[in-house]
């Protein structure tokens, strides 16, 4: 099986989340892809105001209707902070001679070196990244050659896709503006009945 790990803090999920999980599923081939809310992001302080569940039931909304796609809570149930190399161990050992990928954006995959235990996670796993815009590519493409250098086996996306964080849609909410055009229509339901990020 193709199986790739997509994670992340999604606070909130967004559909730059969902337009870039189409593009690799298609790109990749996936027989199926699990996405993973962090318990809490290494990388990101924790924002207390939302709970890992309610971060996870918004994943889980955003991807109903798309068939590969499993939102899975393994970060969650550990606790802590959560480590890439750890994840990518117990996927690799749920499904076992599967083609594990890891999907990452830009600024993810152009530090993901540093993360903890690099090389395992370069063992276990394909890493993916995806440009935010054109002048990106060549950025993206360097790292890859130097990912190869420490043993690292790469896919990057020779197109974009659509440029929304989470910052953003929290600063509309705060700001009291439209997101519909940023966030599935169901998770603008559930932060909305929720009171999220006011």
């Amino acid at each position: 099986m193709r199986i790739a790990m997509f994670g992340g803090s999604f606070n909130p999920v967004h559909n730059g989340h969902i337009q870039l999980a189409k593009v690799f599923v298609k790109k990749l081939r996936l027989d199926k892809l699990i996405v993973v809310p962090a318990y809490v992001s290494p990388f990101k302080q924790s924002d207390n105001s939302v709970s890992p569940w309610q971060r996870f039931e918004m994943c889980r909304l955003a991807f109903e209707n798309m068939p590969v796609a499993e939102v899975s809570d393994i970060e969650i149930k550990c606790e802590g902070a959560s480590y890439t190399y750890l994840t990518l161990e117990k996927l690799s050992e749920l499904y076992p001679n599967s083609q594990l990928y890891l999907i990452t954006g830009a600024d993810m995959f152009l530090t993901v070196h540093q993360w903890k235990n690099p090389e395992m996670i370069f063992r276990l796993a394909t890493i993916c990244g995806v440009p935010r815009n054109n002048d990106d590519i060549a950025v993206l493409e360097k790292q890859g050659a130097f990912l190869h250098t420490l043993g690292a086996e790469t896919e990057i996306l020779d197109t974009c896709v659509m440029t929304v964080s989470s910052t953003q849609v929290r600063e509309s909410i705060k700001n009291r503006q439209d997101i519909a055009a940023l966030v599935p229509q169901k998770v603008e339901a559930y932060i909305r009945r929720s009171g999220l990020y006011t």
